[in-house]
This record gives C-alpha cells, structure tokens and sequence, in this order.
C-alpha cells in the first residue's frame, strides 16, 4: 500500500506539468481550431524565462539585503514569468498563425513546428548547449506518512497548480473575455459577426496558454532544476 500511495504523490505531481500545459494547448484547439505544436517549447521558453528572473530576483535579495521569504521569491517568479511568456505566446500568434487563419489546417501545423525548432535553436544560439542549474528558491522538506514521503516542494506544485486551474476557470466562466472565448468556441464563424474582435480574442488566448506553459516550466525546474533546450 505505501509503495502505491508513494506512486500517487510522484503522479500528482507529474500530472499537475502536464495540466497546466494541456490547458493551453487545448485552449488554442478550443477556441481557434489550431494544434499550436510550438506549445512545448513554449514550455522551455517559460522554463528559461523563470531561471533568469529567479536570478535577477535573488541577485537583488543578496545585493540590497533584503529578507524576502522563499515562497515571496516563488511567487514573484511565476508571476513575472507568466507575465513575459505571455507575450511570446502572443508574438508566435501575431507572427506565426494570425496570416494562416483561412490556410488549410496542415499549413499551421506545419508552421507550428517550424516556430518550435526556431525556438530552441534561438535558444542554442544565445545561450549555448551547456544545462542550466534552475535556482533552488524552496529548501528541500521531507515529510513522511503511512510510509510515504512527501515532500513541501511536492506539495507546493499540486497546490499552484490547482490554484491556477481554479483562477482559469473563474476567469472563463466570471470575465466577458471568458464569455468570448467560450463564445468563439461555440460558433467561430458566426461569433466575429456578432462584434467580438476576434484578433483580440485569439492574441489573449495564446497569452494565457502560454502563461500557464510558464508556470509548469518553473514548477518543473523546482522539482527538476536541469534545464535544457530540447
């Protein structure tokens, strides 16, 4: 029993990488009917946004003395993180897929690809092909129970996740940009008509997938602080 309840803990926590990053591919395919195959790379691009931000956070902690709490360093990570990568989402939308809307839908999956290996040879490119060391921002706690052990960092990940499903889902459901989007899904075609702006709509949609890429990547690279391009 302990060795499966030992599996159940190490699943949620692979579970909940793979949440956060299915959620914005799917909002992608759910909204404008597109398979955003650069969305794992997005996902690597968060990844490296969140170790130079952590960086420079903890650069300013240890030059001005300031006696911030580990959790504060974390959070502020994700959220500056989310913030930036959003706008690469939004860049690969503008650039990428808004000319290919009426194109057959081989010809954005293909420019897909293309987008995500010219994300990580940019990557190769300017920050070599050496693995970066993620920062450690959360020491390391084991706890056990009924034979299992858990960890704080473990249990910090389940808990963010499912805090950012939660914050998604009231986004979607409470905001009037949820009810476009949840709109544009119903009816693509007619929903432009009815005055939703649909350039809009889309660029917001892969800014908030490619959010919630980001904050998997930095939770990944807390339980995993090996970072690499591919």
């Amino acid at each position: 029993m302990s060795f499966f309840l030992q599996n159940v803990v190490n699943a949620l926590q692979w579970g909940s990488f793979y949440a956060l990053i299915a959620l914005g591919y799917s909002m992608v395919y759910g909204v404008l009917l597109l398979f955003n195959f650069a969305h794992g790379d997005i996902f690597m691009v968060g990844a490296y946004i969140g170790f130079f931000v952590a960086t420079g956070i903890l650069a300013l902690v240890s030059l001005y003395s300031i006696s911030a709490p580990s959790w504060v360093v974390l959070v502020l990570t994700i959220l500056i993180s989310m913030f930036l990568t959003s706008f690469v989402g939004m860049a690969v939308e503008r650039i990428g897929y808004r000319p290919l809307r009426n194109a057959p839908r081989a010809s954005a999956a293909i420019t897909g690809l293309m987008i995500g290996i010219i994300l990580e040879t940019s990557n190769l490119a300017i920050l070599g092909a050496s693995r970066l060391s993620f920062p450690e921002l959360i020491q390391t706690q084991t706890f056990q129970a009924f034979g299992v052990s858990i960890t704080n960092k473990k249990i910090i990940i389940v808990a963010v996740a499912i805090l950012l499903m939660l914050a998604l889902h009231l986004f979607v459901q409470r905001t009037k940009w949820g009810m476009a989007m949840r709109a544009m899904a119903f009816d693509f075609v007619v929903v432009p008509l009815m005055g939703v702006p649909l350039n809009t709509i889309a660029a917001l949609t892969f800014g908030i997938g490619s959010a919630l890429a980001a904050a998997a990547g930095i939770l990944f690279g807390v339980a995993y602080p090996v970072l690499d391009p591919y």
